[in-house]
């Protein structure tokens, strides 16, 4: 119950602080519109702080990422049924938190009318559509965040030492999370979670958001299995060279 509280209060908690920075600079009359990149990728950092640190105080492991539970089963088969609990927790929680963004904005959809920006609030989408490397782009940026994130948290090599940096887990990985949204964000957006794209993706296409347009479906499924399939060949690489956990 725990991991499941947990795990869905800090998803939630990301999508709200992460979706709600992307609103902020690209609905109309918001007091912080246009302010770009660098303040999205910020916000999205500090997204993800919050979100392990609600999740961890609850006794949940702070995945907030069903591509990072897929990992932590790849590496301990016997946390399977547990994994899938958590991985459900962090897709309602990431569509609970969209549905807090659509509500914290509500005067500020009808005040915008480019559809694409409203989902861009929701979802992430390609600044250039190509199947292959959109595909590409999220296995590489998920691997990077699941296996750095692996990197953080081990023990020394003989399995007994704790990390120096461990106790710090929580502020590195939002660092991390900015700096793979600032290096490698570019080409999809960086969804890098299948929660954090899916969840709110649903909520787009159920919200009466007025003028939204489509939800992009045909794209929906590059965010998902792109980053499932980078953090399983994050968790392969790390039981192969033996990273400690």
């Amino acid at each position: 119950m725990e991991d499941f509280l947990g795990e869905f209060l800090g998803t939630m908690i990301l999508i709200l602080l992460g979706d709600g920075v992307v609103a902020g600079v690209l609905l109309n009359k918001s007091k912080s519109q246009n302010a770009g990149w660098i303040v999205i990728t910020t916000g999205w950092g500090f997204a993800v702080f919050a979100g392990v640190f609600v999740a961890a105080a609850l006794g949940a492991p702070g995945e907030i990422n069903p591509a990072v539970a897929l990992a932590n089963i790849i590496r301990n088969p016997a946390d399977l049924g547990g994994g899938i609990i958590r991985m459900i927790a962090q897709f309602l929680g990431a569509f609970v938190g969209a549905v807090l963004v659509y509500l914290h904005y509500l005067p500020h959809w009808k005040e915008t009318d480019d559809p694409g920006a409203k989902l861009g609030i929701f979802s992430t989408g390609p600044a250039i559509r190509d199947t292959t490397s959109n595909m590409i782009s999220e296995i590489i940026g998920t691997f990077v965040l699941v296996f750095v994130v692996f990197s953080i948290f081990a023990p020394g090599l003989d399995g007994n030492v704790p990390s120096p940096v461990s106790a710090l887990g929580p502020f590195l990985v939002a660092v991390l999370v900015w700096g793979i949204g600032l290096s490698l964000g570019g080409p999809t957006g960086y969804a890098i979670n299948p929660a954090r794209d899916l969840g709110p993706r649903i909520a787009h296409a159920i919200l009466p958001i007025p003028g939204k347009g489509s939800s992009d479906w045909e794209y929906s499924w590059i965010p998902v299995v792109g980053p499932f399939i980078g953090g399983a060949i994050a968790a392969i690489v790390a039981l192969a060279i033996a990273i400690p956990f």
